[in-house]
């Protein structure tokens, strides 16, 4: 079955689910517009996509963190692409943290990617999508959003505050015929999860990405990744905070 969408937005593409979400929509007819940093990266991915006929996929070498930049790179793209009627932010970073280590520079870093860079370019497409009445957005949150987690504080905190922003963004822009998914994935086989020692339901990135595209025509408001991370977290959530302290999870 051919997708919905004609042109999308890929932040994060140059790896992990970023990457298979462009194959996949490049397979299914999708013209993508693939962004990131590591611009060798982009290229080689494009390279493979571009076999036949015209470009399926365009690169743009860009830094999250230089969000004074989204407003003109993101206006570039949807010409260049011919429209918009897709964006996925896929961006995300999750260095290791010692239990007892507290540090800033980290600590900032997963904010300014993970919340920050997401709301650079989501406002954008949000924008857009409302005057146009149509258009789909996908944020890839985390289940580590769910709770508090003491292994990883900062990393809960801002995947929990990106999925707080897209919940706020669909009741925003939903009444506008534009669709907000929220993907909330256990561990994934990808480069930012490799040095991870616990890694339960670990699922490869193809998967991923296959479950996301399907969650996003389905129009989902949110959707686990796997679905049984949705019944796992139905349990966790209502543990109370004094047990749930003592659980090294």
């Amino acid at each position: 079955m051919p997708l919905p969408w004609k042109h999308a937005i890929i932040v994060g593409a140059s790896s992990g689910m970023g990457e298979e979400l462009a194959r996949q929509l490049a397979t299914g007819g999708c013209r993508v517009a693939l962004v990131a940093r590591r611009e060798e990266e982009l290229r080689r991915i494009a390279d493979s996509l571009n076999t036949s006929g015209g470009p399926t996929a365009l690169t743009y070498a860009h830094d999250v963190r230089e969000y004074e930049c989204v407003p003109a790179l993101f206006q570039r793209i949807a010409r260049d692409l011919g429209g918009l009627d897709l964006i996925v932010y896929a961006s995300g970073v999750m260095p290791g943290v010692e239990e007892d280590e507290y540090n800033f520079a980290k600590d900032r870093e997963m904010v300014e990617v993970n919340v920050l860079g997401a709301i650079a370019w989501l406002n954008e497409a949000a924008l857009r999508f409302q005057r146009a009445g149509a258009g789909t957005i996908v944020g890839i949150s985390s289940v580590a959003g769910e709770r508090g987690r003491r292994g990883m504080p900062v990393y809960c905190a801002s995947k929990a505050a990106l999925t707080a922003y897209l919940e706020a963004l669909r009741n925003r822009v939903g009444r506008f015929g534009v669709k907000v998914v929220t993907i909330k994935p256990g561990p994934v086989d990808t480069p930012m999860t490799r040095d991870l020692e616990k890694k339960p339901l670990l699922i490869p990135a193809s998967k991923a990405a296959s479950l996301i595209i399907a969650a996003a025509e389905r129009g989902a408001a949110s959707s686990y990744v796997p679905g049984v991370w949705k019944w796992i977290f139905l349990v966790l959530r209502n543990i109370p905070s004094p047990i749930f302290k003592k659980m090294n999870f």
